[in-house]
């Protein structure tokens, strides 16, 4: 991976029900979810794709569930300096919500807004990163879209923090722009940032777990008391999405490559 490269590299759901939660993406997306075992970090679980750690899932804490703030997914971004990062993203007119700050044995990070209020992390680990698995193994994130107040101004947002660029664009007729990015780490597209459309009430940035088939994984979600929100959709290159929410009310997405 290059220096400058800032990939996602981590996934994180903050829920109201832990040991729903855990039950629910077992089956329908099939990770193996175990506490972290790590001292100072009780109750903080881990997901995983065979031996490799991609993501984590916790309670989500009493004075957000105060504020009003949902079971979420946060997606986190690799940088080289946390604070400086933070202090870059402010200076944008984005925000800092928490931190920066260490996580003891694991590395420091800070979680952030864009200028429209969609949220994700910025972080520098202690250790080397795992060696990414293939392109759609099931289990991991195969797509990271963002459903931004305008596209054109995100574009421009995270291309100057970070080391992404648009590789390809889709016009999309009235809804303006999808416009595919790199992260830096390889030269494919890796997620698309789009203008939401007005029902959607704010900004937000979704993942797209790879599963290997999109009807059977409809199938589990609605067995296991979630929701789909919309699809199954086929979409350009032949691969099937849907959107859902977990039984919690979190919002997250699947892809496969048959329907």
């Amino acid at each position: 991976m290059s220096a400058t490269a800032n990939p996602f590299v981590w996934y994180e759901l903050m829920t109201t029900d832990t040991a729903a939660a855990q039950a629910f993406y077992r089956s329908v997306v099939g990770w193996a979810i175990a506490d972290s075992g790590m001292p100072g970090h009780a109750g903080y679980n881990i997901l995983s794709v065979g031996e490799i750690s991609i993501g984590g899932l916790m309670a989500l804490p009493a004075e957000a569930c105060a504020m009003g703030v949902p079971p979420h997914w946060v997606g986190y971004v690799s940088v080289a300096d946390v604070d400086a990062s933070a202090a870059s993203i402010q200076q944008a007119g984005g925000s800092v919500r928490v931190g920066p700050m260490d996580i003891p044995g694991v590395g420091r990070f800070a979680t952030v807004a864009d200028p429209h209020g969609a949220s994700f992390v910025v972080f520098k680990g202690n250790g080397e990163a795992s060696t990414p698995m293939p392109p759609g193994t099931p289990g991991t994130v195969g797509w990271h879209e963002l459903m931004a107040n305008d596209g054109d101004a995100a574009v421009a947002f995270y291309t100057q923090q970070f080391a992404w660029k648009v590789i390809d664009k889709m016009d999309m007729g009235p809804m303006g722009q999808y416009q595919m990015f790199s992260t830096g780490a390889g030269p494919d597209t890796v997620g698309g940032i789009m203008s939401k459309p007005p029902e959607v009430p704010m900004a937000f940035w979704q993942y797209y777990v790879n599963v290997p088939a999109i009807d059977a994984a409809v199938g589990r979600i609605t067995a296991g008391g979630g929701k789909v929100t919309n699809g199954p959709m086929e979409v350009p290159g032949g691969q099937w999405v849907v959107n859902a929410q977990d039984p919690q009310g979190a919002h997250f997405s699947l892809v496969a490559p048959v329907r």
